[in-house]
Formats: C-alpha cells, structure tokens, sequence
C-alpha cells in the first residue's frame, strides 16, 4: 500500500467542502452517477474503434447499493475503469485551469453553493459533503488488476492493489468484471442517503436521463395477511427512464422532461434560459439539442475553456472536448450533437475538416440564430437577460464570422445615450424601459438629417456618459450609442455600416461636422477666424505632446477634450495593444479640441504671459486625457501647474 498526498488545490478543495455548510448536498449522487454514466460512454466508444478493446464485454449499467446499518452507499459501474496511473491522475489531481478560480468562488460564496461543483469538473470530491471516507475499487478494461482507492479527504490517500474479491458483489454482474465501484460510508448527519427512496428520488430528478439502465438494489420484503414479513429478498429494479431524450419526437416530451436533461448535461441548478430541439433528415441526418445557460459559464473567456457540446454518432459517445462543433463565439451554448453519417472511428483531426460536420456546425448556427433573434422579438425583458450574459461573445462572432455578419448585428445591442420611457401592456401592467437598444432601434430614432449612427467607445459607462464629446449630441438631440466593452474598439471599426448608415466614433476629428445647422456652421467659421491665433499658441505651447489644435464645434460646457484623426487607432485601443504586449507601437498623439466661449480658452486669447499660456494649455490638454480614462505621465507637474494657477 502506498500513501500519497492529494494536489493543494485538492486539499483547498476538500477542506471548504468538509467544513462548509452547503446549499444541496444530495447532488453528489448526480455527479457519482454521472462520472459512471461518462465511463460507460468511453468504454462504448473504444469497443467500437479500438482494437484493443474490441474484445472487451460491454454490459453497460449502473447498480446502486445501500446498507442503512452500517451506513454506506455504493455506486457501480462496467465501465472503462481505471489503472493506477489513472486513479492518481483522476482522483488526486485536478487538471483543469479553471480550479483555482472555482475554489475563491466557492470560498467567497456566502451561501457556500456545491451546486458550482459540477460545473467546474470536480464532481467526484463532492461525495466527502456526506461521507467520513470513500473507497474506490476499480480494473480497467482489457487489464488484470484490480486498485483500491482509500481517502478520509484529510490530506492524503491510499492506494494498493486488490483483488476481485474486493469487488462490491452485485446480482447481474459477474465477479472479476471490469468497472469501478464508489463505496461511501455516510455520516451521521446524511444517513438518509442510505434509504431507498431518498435514492430513488434524486435518481429521477437528476440522472432519469442518462442514457444506460440504473439499477437500485434493495431488500424486498413481503408480508402476510397478519402484516408480518413472510419472505424477504434482495431484489433490483431500473429506477431511470435510460433513453437519449435528443431522439424521442418534440411531442412525446414535456417542458420539464427538456428540464430536467439540460441540468443532468451541464450541472447547473438552474432552468436553461432556452432550449433548441432539431431533427433533420434528408442529404443528412442529424438530431441537434441546444441550451443556452441562465448564466454564463465561467471559463467563457478562458483560452482553455471547456466545450459544453458532446458528439455522439448513431447514440455512441464520441467527444465533448471538440471546440469546431460549434463556432468560438458560441461557446457558451450546451447540448448534444447526434449525427447518423459520421463513422464510429472518426478523429478529432477528420473532424476539423469533415464536409459533414462543417454542414451539421453551419446549419446548427443558423438554427440558433434565428431562435435568439426569435426570443427578441417575442420576450424583450428575457432578450435583455440573454445579452447581458452574452453580448460580448456575440460581438466576437460579429468581428469573426463574415457568413453571419448581418444576423448578428442585428442581435446585439448597446446601452445608450436615449432615455426610454417605461411602457404599459394591454393589462395595464408596467414594462420597465429597454436598457439596451440595437442598431434597428437607434436608427428607427435618427433625426431627419441625420447620415450615421454615432457611438463612443471606453472602457467605463459612468465615463462615457459623462464626456464632453457628447455635450453637442445632447444639445441637438442626437443619441449615441455608449461602448464600454474593451471589444468594441475592434469590433465596430471592422463593421463600418449598418445597412446603409456609417458607423462614426464620436470622439473622432470631424464627427461634429453635421452637429450644426448652416447658420451655426457659418457662426463656427467667424470663430475660427478669430480663435486662430489662440489654436496657435496652445498648439506652440504643447509642442509634440499632441498632433494638433482645433476649435471644437463639440463642446458647449467643457474647456477643452481629445480627439483622434481619422486614421489613428484611438486611445482605447492603443491601451489596449500596449497590454498585450505591442509596446513598440508608436504612440497615438491626441488632437486637442478647445471651446472658444470657455473662460480659460478667452484668457489664453487675452493673455501674453507665456508662463500662463504654457500652464492653461498643459492644464486643458491633461484634463482632458483624465477624462477619456488615460493616466497622466507626470501627475506631479501637472499638480505644481494647476496649483500656479489657482495662486493666480
């Protein structure tokens, strides 16, 4: 026997989960079963496309086993099974990059949520919630040994091997069978586990569709006409419908059965916020089942994150670690692929170039889509839900995916500088005002003389609101579009139009150029005529920290802000590159725009001291930077400035 000490991030993991008050125990069932549940689902595939196990008895089931006396609880397998390199690398290793992030989740939780276990792929150690130690026995198929895995979930773990007689006996499956079989002995305080309908009934809320038979093993007993116990015998019974739900017909099943599968698929505790049931036939037959989560995945923006959609050919298991099922961009969706002209052994490198599931994977986007344009137009307040999870994806899609470009731009949305109104419905019921709003709705607004839609991209809404680049859209009632998602700088330049309207930043040199009517344009012109001089000796005064000095038609309240020419990445971007490492990228030099009927900008006009009109010109330029976001490269003279001229 050997003793090994788990991984730390396991040890972190087991002592939250040993000490913690949680939310749901009895969901540790549902990732037992479902662990056995994914060795059956190997185990089918590899007898079908492996040589080596092409000889190896596939009996598939799951037994469950329970002794309330002695207070155990015992679920079995024939699955792949699993030799010593295997039980150390499963179950004293967690793989996956995204623990760490699970385990300050879990930490910070206040409500301490093992319903998160499952979807962070560490399932199995949710069993210590209700058991004092776990024994794993287990033999790989087409191997001889036989491990046996011992843990109190203190630190460390034993493992030896065994022999067969080790195996929990269960009726039905013969002794030295291949498999794995999960012995936990309950505490005190989760007893109940040990009872057949408490059993029973988590089986049918969480695993009724999994996909082979579940077997619950009991003591059946039958009594006389007096009530006494005549006989007794062990007996077991298919507690689980174990049909593929994806290939039953929409109307055999019931909004609770589609329920039900998307919990047992992903793991999560919550209802999907929709679901998408497709069967097509003809040139190609496939069944398509799709859920979008409630919330979005966690390791969503993770390079590494985990594809939330499995593979299955003629109902076997292929792979659920494909990430060309579906594109990147819809990376949160979850569901079943189920294709009837793929073969059994096809690799992941046939895959990625396979005619067949490129036309599966195209259809499929198309399909969702059109369901999530759908839920828009029918359920704005669900719609709404759905976008703030899932805007940023999408718009990813709309960067990357030039075959639905137009589809997409029609589903994504952006917060605003219009203000809505709450609406009432026929019931006199109040429809709060749409907090997002698409490019369809911006341009159903647009004035009559307006050419383009007008955003403002940044990295924070509460700034953005308050630029001074949107002083003059708001005086001439002009709404723009507000953009703090980091991808929008990417996104929307890429984009150009929509439809037959240009996209124009209004933090740009000469988006303020339809702002005015003729006469405010020919009022600008007398302005600028006499401002010149004024542009002049800012521009002087600042020399090379800035590209140059315009009157602003912009600005009616604030001094001064910073505009980038037309053909420069703006500052947000630049930002942006530098973080990720372009650092020899030439710096992007502002244009600075100045108010002519500001205060400051008159004193500079009047003023010779040179001193003065060095501090004001430096003073109008950094301001104007801290309130696009940017950080100051030197903050303390930009304090000794600004306290000269409040001395003054």
């Amino acid at each position: 026997m050997a003793t090994h000490q788990f991984q730390t991030e396991v040890n972190q993991l087991l002592t939250l989960i040993i000490h913690s008050m949680y939310s749901n125990k009895e969901i540790f069932l549902r990732e037992i079963v479902s662990n056995a549940s994914d060795a059956l689902d190997k185990l089918k595939y590899l007898s079908l496309s492996d040589e080596a196990y092409k000889s190896v008895r596939f009996d598939p089931r799951i037994d469950i086993l329970f002794d309330e006396e002695k207070k155990t609880l015992t679920v079995r397998d024939t699955g792949i099974g699993m030799n010593s390199d295997d039980v150390v690398s499963n179950l004293g290793t967690i793989a996956r990059s995204g623990t760490k992030a699970f385990i300050e989740q879990l930490a910070s939780d206040a409500k301490k949520d093992s319903n998160l276990i499952g979807q962070f792929g560490v399932g199995f150690y949710s069993a210590f919630m209700v058991a004092s130690k776990i024994e794993v026995f287990t033999k790989k198929a087409a191997d001889s040994k036989v491990w046996k895995w011992t843990s109190d979930g203190k630190g460390e773990y034993d493992l030896s091997e065994a022999d067969d007689s080790a195996f929990p006996l269960v009726e039905g499956v013969g002794e030295g069978s291949h498999g794995t079989a999960v012995v936990m002995y309950l505490n005190d305080d989760d007893k109940e586990f040990a009872s057949r309908w408490k059993i029973e009934d988590i089986v049918k809320r969480y695993s009724d569709h999994i996909a082979f038979p579940i077997y619950l093993h009991y003591l059946k007993k039958e009594y006389d006409d007096k009530g006494k116990v005549s006989s007794e015998a062990m007996t077991a019974e298919q507690i689980n419908d174990a049909s593929a739900i994806w290939q039953k017909p929409k109307s055999e099943l019931k909004e609770e059965d589609y329920k039900s599968f998307y919990k047992s698929l992903s793991h999560d505790s919550e209802d999907p916020l929709l679901y998408v049931h497709t069967k097509a036939e003809g040139t190609q037959e496939y069944t398509t089942l799709f859920y979008v989560p409630q919330k979005a995945p966690f390791d969503m923006f993770n390079a590494d994150y985990k594809s939330g959609v499995k593979l299955f050919v003629k109902r076997v298991f292929i792979t659920d670690d494909d990430k060309e099922l579906l594109p990147v961009y819809l990376r949160f969706v979850r569901g079943i692929i189920d294709s009837e002209d793929l073969p059994l052994n096809v690799s992941r490198e046939i895959l990625q170039q396979n005619r067949i599931l490129s036309g599966i994977q195209s259809s499929s986007v198309k399909k969702l889509l059109g369901e999530f344009k759908k839920l828009a137009e029918n359920d704005r307040a669900k719609y709404e839900k759905f976008i703030t999870e899932y805007n940023r994806p999408l718009k990813e899609g709309l960067y990357g995916d030039y075959a639905h470009r137009e589809e997409l731009s029609e589903l994504v949305r952006f917060k605003s500088t219009w203000v809505g109104e709450d609406e009432k419905d026929s019931d006199g019921n109040v429809k709060p005002a749409p907090q997002w709003t698409s490019f369809a709705d911006y341009a159903s607004r647009m004035k009559p003389e307006q050419k383009a839609i007008y955003y403002l991209t940044g990295g924070d809404e509460k700034t953005l609101r308050q630029s001074p680049h949107l002083e003059a859209f708001r005086k001439k009632g002009i709404e723009v579009l507000i953009m703090a998602d980091e991808i929008d700088d990417i996104v929307i330049p890429s984009l150009g139009k929509h439809k037959e309207w240009d996209l124009k930043a209004a933090n740009r040199a000469g988006s303020d150029d339809e702002l005015g009517s003729d006469e405010d344009k020919k009022t600008a012109e007398e302005k600028e005529k006499s401002f010149k001089p004024v542009a002049e000796k800012i521009k002087k005064a600042l020399g090379d920290r800035v590209k140059d000095v315009h009157l602003s038609k912009r600005l009616s309240d604030s001094p001064s802000c910073i505009v980038v020419d037309e053909n420069d990445p703006s500052l947000q971007m630049e930002r942006m590159m530098r973080a990720m490492g372009q650092a020899g990228m030439t710096e992007v030099k502002p244009i600075l725009e100045i108010n002519p009927d500001h205060a400051l900008v008159q004193k500079v006009r009047d003023s010779e001291d040179e001193t003065f009109i060095a501090d004001v010109s430096s003073i109008l330029l950094d301001q104007a930077l801290l309130v696009e976001g940017s950080e100051l490269k030197d903050p303390a003279d930009f304090v000794k400035k600004l306290n000269r001229l409040l001395a003054k």
